[in-house]
């Protein structure tokens, strides 16, 4: 291992161990970048990459143009349980918000076309939504809705949680999903809203919702934060085999 290698490692369990100690609140902000040259005696450069790895471990996290600072304990997520992002919040005693961003009427790609099962070209009703955890942006998404199921939407309150929505206003409850999970970088949007680097590191979640008719109503493209996500999942063993 060389030097820098070495000062590399001893920065980030040095700093690390400051931050387990509570030296930082929890959410808070670390020193500036140059401070932390100056107390580690380090270049900027070495500095950062310890920060770096630090961000990669999601112990800390950066905000464009605000500065580092120390990671929230990350959300349990289930996808196994229907409950929607503001009870799953609440559950776990985190403050969630949600924030729309803007609603269209557009015409689909041909991926999106066929989630949903409608034609080529077919129109579809799209709402992009901001949610944050504790006051901090973790979570953009992009809901595609089939129109013939739910007229009028776009002139409801969409900070609301769409499930009961549909509930109560259509009548419409969940039944099968299909999920696709797979990391990957942040588009350009993604990453303006969430307030990160373009290209930082995500968790892409693909949702297919079918209704208590077994009716395809929605495809929800969501991209986490790679660190504010903890995925948890207890199925039943299969005994055949």
């Amino acid at each position: 291992m060389n030097e820098v290698s070495t000062t590399v490692s001893t920065i980030c369990q040095a700093l690390n161990a400051r931050i387990v100690a509570g030296e930082f609140n929890t959410g808070g902000k670390l020193p500036s970048e140059r401070a932390l040259s100056e107390q580690f005696s380090t270049t900027r450069i070495t500095l950062q990459e310890a920060l770096g790895q630090l961000e990669a471990q999601g112990v800390i996290y950066r905000q464009t143009r605000r500065g580092w600072f120390i990671s929230p304990p990350r959300l349990v997520y289930n996808p196994l349980q229907r409950s929607h992002f503001h009870a799953m919040a609440q559950q776990q005693g985190r403050d969630a918000h949600t924030e729309v961003i803007d609603t269209a009427i557009l015409k689909l790609c041909d991926s999106l076309s066929r989630r949903l099962e409608l034609p080529p070209g077919a129109e579809a009703y799209r709402i992009r939504r901001l949610r944050y955890i504790d006051g901090r942006a973790v979570l953009y998404c992009e809901h595609y809705l089939n129109p013939a199921y739910f007229a009028g939407i776009l002139d409801a309150d969409l900070t609301q949680s769409l499930t009961a929505l549909y509930a109560e206003r259509y009548g419409i409850h969940y039944g099968r999903v299909r999920f696709d999970m797979l990391p990957t970088l942040l588009p350009q949007e993604a990453a303006a809203m969430l307030k990160v680097t373009y290209g930082s590191p995500s968790l892409f979640i693909t949702r297919v919702n079918r209704d208590q008719h077994d009716r395809v109503i929605d495809c929800d493209l969501e991209y986490w934060r790679y660190d504010a996500l903890h995925i948890d999942v207890e199925a039943v063993a299969n005994n055949e085999g």
